[in-house]
C-alpha cells in the first residue's frame, strides 16, 4: 500500500510546485493535515484529506469557488487530486484573528467589524442550489449531542431529560430559526479568519474551514464569530456587531435577536457535545478546558424570553462544568472506541 507521504510527493511532482520544500502546519479537529510549501520565494498550502478516513475535498472546492466568485477571500485552488484527497491552495498567511488581536489589541473592534461586514456582503448572494439546508431537524440532532457526549461522558446519559428537551426545543427552532436563506460556513471564528489588510472591503477577511457549509439562518455565523468557544469576545463588541448587522441588512431587530439567542443555545449545546466527543473518542483533552466558556455563553443565551420553555430544563439536566465534572471527562479521554 502506498502511504500518504508518497501520494503527496506524486501529487506535488505533477504541479508547478515540484521540488518545493514542505513543512507541517497546525491542523484542526478533523482528519485533515496541512503543510506549507516553499519554492523560489513563493508559498502554497497542501491539504491532505484522506478519503479512507471520511474526508472529501469536493465540498471545500465547491464552496471556495462560490466564496471567491462572491468577492471574498477563500484560498484559490492551485491544483487538485479528488481521487486521493489532495488540494494545493493559495497561502493566505498566518495572521489569524486569534493571533493578531493579542499582538495588536487596538485592532480587535476593527477585525470584528470586518468579519461582520464580510457576512453582510456574503448574505447578498443566494447560496448554491446543491448546498443542503441546516434545518430545525438537523439543528435539534446537533444540540442533543450535549446529552450524549457531555452529560453522558460526565455522569451518564439521561434519555428522559433528552426527550423532554427535544420536545420543548423543536418548536422553538421552527418558530425562530428555520429560515435557510443564506450560506452559513458553520465554523466562522477567530481561529479560522485571517487578517489581510492589503485587500479591500470584505476581501480583507481570509476564510478557512468552510467545507461543511450549508444553507441556514443569517444569524448563524454571526453567533459563531461573536460567541467564540476559544476566546472571550468583549460583550460591548458583541453588542456593537449585532447592531451593525441589523442596521446594514434591515433585519427586524426583535426577530433577529431572538434568532441569535436561539442559535446561540443550539450552537453551544452542540459544541458541548462535540468537545466531549473529541475527548472521549479522539483523546483530545484540551477541548475540555474550553467547556466553561461555552457553558457561560449558553447561560447568557438562555436569558432571552424565546428560550423560556427550555431554560430550566437544560440547566437542570446538564451539569455545570465544575472541576469535578471536567476531571471526569478528562479521565475518560480516549476510552470510547471509534466506530
Amino acid at each position: 500500500m502506498i502511504d500518504r507521504h508518497d501520494l503527496a510527493d506524486r501529487f506535488i511532482a505533477a504541479t508547478d510546485w515540484a521540488g518545493a520544500t514542505r513543512k507541517p502546519l497546525a491542523g484542526d479537529a478533523s482528519n485533515r493535515r496541512y503543510e506549507r510549501l516553499h519554492l523560489d520565494g513563493r508559498t502554497a498550502v497542501l491539504m491532505d484529506a484522506p478519503r479512507e478516513k471520511g474526508e472529501d475535498i469536493r465540498p471545500f472546492m465547491r464552496i471556495a469557488r462560490f466564496l471567491r466568485d462572491a468577492g471574498l477571500s477563500a484560498p484559490a485552488l492551485l491544483a487538485e487530486d479528488t481521487e486521493h484527497g489532495f488540494l494545493l491552495l493559495e497561502d493566505l498567511g498566518d495572521d489569524l484573528f486569534a493571533r493578531v488581536i493579542p499582538r495588536e489589541p487596538a485592532l480587535e473592534q476593527s477585525l470584528y467589524e470586518a468579519a461582520t461586514d464580510a457576512l453582510i456582503h456574503l448574505h447578498q448572494f443566494s447560496p448554491p442550489d446543491d448546498v443542503k439546508p441546516y434545518d430545525a431537524n438537523i439543528m435539534l440532532e446537533m444540540a442533543a449531542l450535549a446529552w450524549r457526549w457531555y452529560l453522558g461522558g460526565a455522569l451518564g446519559e439521561d434519555s428522559g431529560s433528552e426527550t423532554a428537551f427535544r420536545t420543548a426545543f423543536a418548536p422553538i427552532l421552527r418558530a425562530h430559526v428555520d429560515n435557510a436563506s443564506v450560506l452559513i460556513q458553520r465554523d466562522y471564528h477567530a481561529e479560522n479568519l485571517l487578517w489581510l489588510p492589503d485587500r479591500v472591503g470584505p476581501a480583507r477577511v481570509g476564510l478557512l474551514d468552510f467545507q461543511d457549509a450549508m444553507k441556514g439562518h443569517p444569524a448563524y455565523d454571526l453567533v459563531s464569530v461573536l460567541q467564540d468557544a476559544r476566546r472571550d469576545v468583549p460583550p460591548a463588541v458583541e453588542e456593537t456587531m449585532i447592531k451593525r448587522y441589523i442596521a446594514a441588512t434591515g433585519a427586524e431587530e426583535g426577530a433577529f435577536r431572538a434568532a441569535y439567542a436561539v442559535l446561540g443555545v443550539q450552537r453551544n449545546l452542540r459544541i458541548l457535545g462535540v468537545f466531549g466527543r473529541l475527548c472521549l473518542m479522539n483523546g483530545k483533552p484540551g477541548y475540555v478546558d474550553l467547556i466553561p466558556r461555552v457553558w457561560n455563553l449558553l447561560l447568557s443565551d438562555l436569558k432571552h424570553a424565546a428560550l423560556l420553555p427550555v431554560a430550566n430544563l437544560i440547566t437542570e439536566a446538564l451539569p455545570a462544568p465544575t472541576s469535578d465534572i471536567l476531571a471526569r471527562l478528562r479521565e475518560k479521554c480516549a476510552t470510547i472506541p471509534k466506530p
